[in-house]
């Protein structure tokens, strides 16, 4: 495989950054994974590490050298991430389990996979326009909600890891990949800030290692010294022949 990616994550205006991003990549498969833990609730920047730790070492095992079914791979990878999670409250003895989003794709066979669970996000790109995102597990993205109940419910997520009941995720793919697409997961600190058509301009007009920081520094800019954490990480596929 030939691809680009870069990866930056800045706290922003808060105290502590609970975002985590990362990849990995054997000669046949990568993966992206990005984890935005929950403010809200206790521990929420452990619940990320933990989410990319369990996922990251799963794909570790799994991809010798590649993942014999992404899409299974995916659903047990995040429902494992959970059970990791509920597990180190348990042996903690916390009062509440930690919680975060997580959005992880997965990049094999010239194709892209991805799964989510909560509001954290994933771009693809070609040739100047968007071709999908995800949809937040949000009560504002939630099909049949509309009006004035989304609208004030815009950021309440009805999903998580560490949810006390089992997660929802969504799971796409494969989607073939082309030459030039780029793919982009961030967390809400930086949608949340810039509209669409910014991120994808951006995204499509430079390369990715450029494109990454110049969105997170706008997200940070337009959001002022109350910013959310801001994290992103962009691919730019190139080709699925062995680098």
């Amino acid at each position: 495989m030939k691809f680009s990616v870069f990866q930056l994550s800045r706290k922003g205006g808060r105290k502590q950054n609970e975002d985590r991003v990362g990849y990995r990549y054997t000669r046949d498969s990568a993966m992206l994974m990005l984890a935005d833990g929950m403010g809200g609730h206790l521990a929420g920047e452990v619940a990320a590490q933990l989410a990319l730790r369990s996922v990251s070492l799963l794909h570790q095992a799994a991809a010798t050298p590649r993942l014999a079914d992404v899409a299974a791979f995916l659903g047990d990878a995040l429902l494992h991430a959970h059970g990791q999670i509920v597990q180190y409250a348990i042996d903690e003895g916390l009062s509440e389990t930690p919680r975060t989003t997580v959005v992880v794709a997965v990049l094999q066979d010239g194709a892209a996979w991805w799964a989510h669970c909560g509001d954290s996000r994933l771009y693809l790109v070609r040739d100047g326009e968007l071709v999908t995102r995800t949809c937040d597990h949000s009560f504002a993205e939630r099909p049949g909600d509309t009006g004035a109940a989304a609208a004030s419910n815009r950021n309440v997520l009805f999903t998580c890891l560490g949810s006390p009941s089992r997660p929802q995720f969504d799971l796409e793919g494969p989607v073939a990949l082309q030459s030039g697409d780029r793919i982009l997961l961030c967390s809400d600190g930086l949608w949340d800030s810039l509209g669409q058509s910014d991120i994808v301009a951006q995204l499509s007009a430079k390369p990715v290692e450029q494109a990454v920081p110049d969105l997170v520094q706008a997200a940070l800019q337009r959001a002022g010294p109350y910013s959310d954490n801001v994290s992103a990480i962009a691919l730019e596929w190139e080709s699925a022949e062995t680098a």
